[in-house]
This record gives C-alpha cells, sequence and structure tokens, in this order.
C-alpha cells in the first residue's frame, strides 16, 4: 500500500503544480522573488538565470519543509492509534476526499476553499531568506485550487499515518522538480505555459474525477489490493 500511496502523492504533487490559478504566474514569481525580469532571462542573461534557479531552490525547501514536518507530527501522533479506529479514519478520509473531488467539478460548494490564505513576508536585505519564507507561506496559505489536491493528500496521509512522512516528501518532490526545472528553463517555460492555457480548463474535470475516485478507494480501503494486484498477478504466473 505504501508504494501506491507514495506515488499518488508525487503524481500529486506534479498536478498541484499545473493547476490553472498558480502555473500561469510561476515564471513571473520566480523571477519578482529573484529581483530578476523575465526578460532578462529570455536575454539568456546567465547571471539572471542563475539567480532565478538559486531563489528557486530555496523557495523549494521552503514549502518542502512545511510538508516534511507535517508528515513528521501526523506520524508520530497517528501511528499508534487501534486498528478499528484507523478503519473509521479511512472512511472519514474518503468522504473528504470524495468531497474535495466535487468541489474541483463543481458539484459541491466549499466556501473555505475559495478564500486564499496569505501570509505576509516581509522582504529582506538579500533575495534567498524571502524565498525561503516566501515557499514556507505557500505551503500554509494554499490557494484553492491546489487546496483540494493537498487537502486530498493531508487527508491521505492521515489515513496512512504510519507513511505520512513519505507521503508529503514525495508530494514536495513532486511540486518541487517542475518549479526547480522552470527556475532553470524560466525563458522557455513562460513561453510553453502561454500555449498551455487553452489545455489548464480541463484540469478541475480531470482531477476531481481521480480525486473521486482516490476517495472511494480510500473509503472501502480498496488501495492495499490496487498494490498487490501486480504481485497476485506475478505470483499467479
Amino acid at each position: 500500500m505504501a508504494e501506491i500511496t507514495i506515488l499518488i502523492a508525487l503524481v500529486a504533487g506534479f498536478v498541484s503544480f499545473l493547476s490553472p490559478c498558480i502555473l500561469p504566474l510561476i515564471p513571473a514569481f520566480l523571477a519578482y522573488l529573484s529581483g530578476t525580469s523575465i526578460d532578462e532571462a529570455k536575454q539568456n542573461k546567465a547571471k539572471a538565470r542563475l539567480h532565478i534557479f538559486l531563489n528557486t531552490i530555496f523557495f523549494v525547501l521552503g514549502f518542502a519543509v512545511v510538508f516534511s514536518l507535517i508528515g513528521v507530527l501526523l506520524n508520530s501522533v497517528l501511528t499508534s492509534i487501534a486498528y478499528d479506529l484507523r478503519i473509521w479514519l479511512s472512511r472519514i478520509g474518503g468522504a473528504i476526499i470524495i468531497g474535495f473531488g466535487l468541489y474541483l467539478l463543481g458539484i459541491l460548494k466549499l466556501s473555505f476553499l475559495d478564500v486564499e490564505h496569505k501570509i505576509k513576508v516581509r522582504k529582506f536585505r538579500y533575495n534567498y531568506p524571502t524565498s525561503f519564507l516566501f515557499g514556507v507561506a505557500f505551503a500554509a496559505g494554499w490557494t484553492p485550487c491546489v487546496g483540494a489536491v493537498l487537502g486530498s493528500i493531508l487527508t491521505l496521509a492521515i489515513t496512512s499515518p504510519g507513511v505520512a512522512f513519505s507521503l508529503l516528501l514525495a508530494y514536495s518532490i513532486g511540486l518541487g522538480i517542475p518549479f526547480l526545472l522552470t527556475g532553470i528553463f524560466t525563458a522557455q517555460a513562460s513561453s510553453f505555459i502561454q500555449k498551455a492555457g487553452p489545455i489548464l480548463k480541463y484540469f478541475n474535470i480531470v482531477m476531481g474525477t481521480v480525486l473521486i475516485i482516490l476517495g472511494i478507494l480510500v473509503f472501502t480501503n480498496k488501495i492495499f489490493e490496487i498494490a498487490v494486484f501486480p504481485i497476485t498477478l506475478e505470483m499467479l504466473n
């Protein structure tokens, strides 16, 4: 079960990066953090590109630290709970994940996800501490369309506390790698994102459907069966 849920968390991180309310803003945001501009990056100025990339690293470290600490906390607090309670956690968690899926499909209204929780970050003289704190703020103040996906992974971590740290670390990696790639190839990423704009409108439909399926699997405790299915086939062969 651990392998399949960690893979889900990794993919969820990448999907969060692709969310339509974040992806179009990322190149400009990273340029802002580094105190440079996209135009400078497009002119292939090595110093500007390096500055953006280094600030991106600190930004990714900021949200990775927060998510990993949450994973450690969930692991410490919930690992020793009784089996019967875990069953109920799976049922409640599955229902919550289904709710997040219905929200992305526009079927269910969740007002707390429609509000962006902002944390003000004071800019330092040097960019790197600012970028790190913006990463922390990004993790703590999730925007609406990321909230449903991240909320589902947090719920999955609560229902599987033994791998909570691994789940949230995998989510951080899945979210962080495309951020780092954007930091390296800011100019190319900006052009790609502009072209990908029309496709992003299908994001909520696809992710909403995926979350509903995931929620059903968690609710019915069927994720384990999916995880062992390849092993069963190998044994039969």
